[in-house]
């Protein structure tokens, strides 16, 4: 293992911005950008696709719709922390065992809160395999019908949980959709590709290197916490991958990137993070992003991470939008009074949210924000 020179928090924040791929350097693709960052939260599909946006110029929210519908190059699944996310398809198989594991012993006890029980929650999971096989996409409330006639419960969340479970074992993940509503399918037959198959410790070393690609400098604790393993797989990952490892000393303790340079952005990096951006979950500490007070505002309960103003990798305020007879407004509510050169870089990442959803976008400051 190699040392490093201290970081500062400023320096370790604009190295996460670079490794985050939002200072925007390349013209990665659709899959490449998901690759990267190994995953990007979408329990709110749109503010994914946004994600995306904000890590590369020039990308439509019509080639992210392409990417996981025609060419299928990414999917929607359940994945890390057991919560939905975009992968690129060719991870699928090697990933989504490792991450979801030990949230599987949960959902069979909340099934059988809801009544599922015995052996009828893997009668379900082999049936709705049969049924996507025969019928091929189905939405969720066709599934449930189907297995209620079967006399499997699907009241309250069990259907939810029942669905969650079969896509935690690899058999079904979300396909095309139909009426506004997302099909599930049959993973094998959606994902159309030569499934990458890894052995467990091989997986564990990958995941490592691929979170620390898209989030160093950074400790086992904060590859536990984004991914959702165990805290003893994390370090024992970074065990098995230390000949790869340069340790940097930061103020707020030891450190880990890949390599041997560190090669933050020259320039200010202002962007407009949706709802559950990958910069705002990818560590335990998120001291550095905003103080404990400002988070109150980011995240105000129920575990939903608002839209946030980001300025070199720090929290700068929140924001919002709404659809109007003139396209979209965007409002912004800084924490503190803003310099007007911000300002500008605020209004033309804002337009380039406009940009992306084919429609014009102005910014509001409902709170006043000009020095």
């Amino acid at each position: 293992m190699v040392r490093s020179s201290t970081l500062t928090d400023e320096q370790m924040r604009r190295s996460r911005t670079a490794a985050q791929l939002l200072h925007r350097r390349g013209r990665r693709t659709v899959v490449d950008l998901v690759s990267h960052l190994t995953g990007v939260q979408a329990q709110v599909l749109p503010a994914a696709s946004l994600a995306l946006r904000a890590r590369r110029s020039g990308l439509t929210a019509a080639a992210v719709d392409r990417a996981r519908i025609r060419d299928r190059s990414i999917v929607l699944c359940w994945a890390m922390r057991g919560t939905l996310h975009l992968l690129a398809a060719e991870d699928h198989a090697w990933l989504v065992p490792l991450v979801i594991e030990r949230r599987i012993a949960n959902a069979h006890r909340r099934l059988r809160q809801e009544g599922v029980t015995g052996d009828q929650s893997a009668k379900a999971v082999r049936s709705i395999e049969r049924m996507l096989g025969r019928e091929g996409p189905l939405l969720r409330s066709e599934i449930a019908e189907r297995l209620q006639s079967q006399g499997i419960r699907t009241e309250g969340q069990a259907i939810a949980h029942l669905v969650w479970l079969a896509a935690a074992e690899g058999t079904i993940c979300y396909g095309p959709d139909r009426g506004g509503e997302r099909c599930f399918v049959l993973a094998r037959d959606w994902l159309r590709r030569p499934v990458t198959k890894l052995d467990p410790d091989d997986a564990l070393n990958e995941l490592a290197v691929r979170y620390l690609r898209a989030h160093a400098p950074a400790e086992p604790a904060d590859l536990a916490t984004w991914s959702g393993i165990a805290p003893a797989g994390a370090r024992r990952a970074w065990r098995c991958i230390d000949d790869r490892l340069v340790e940097v000393a930061t103020d707020r303790g030891r450190r880990w990137t890949l390599g041997h340079a560190i090669t933050p952005p020259s320039n200010e990096v202002v962007r407009l993070l949706p709802a559950f951006d990958e910069y705002l979950l990818g560590w335990k500490d998120r001291q550095l992003i905003a103080s404990q007070s400002r988070w109150k505002t980011i995240q105000r309960g129920g575990g939903w991470l608002h839209p946030v103003v980001l300025v070199d990798g720090s929290a700068m305020g929140t924001w919002s939008s709404e659809r109007t007879t003139d396209g979209l407004r965007v409002d912004v509510s800084p924490f503190e009074p803003l310099a007007p050169t911000l300002r500008r870089g605020i209004d033309e990442d804002a337009r380039d949210i406009g940009r992306f959803l084919k429609t014009q976008a102005g910014t509001t400051y409902p709170k006043r924000s000009a020095r």
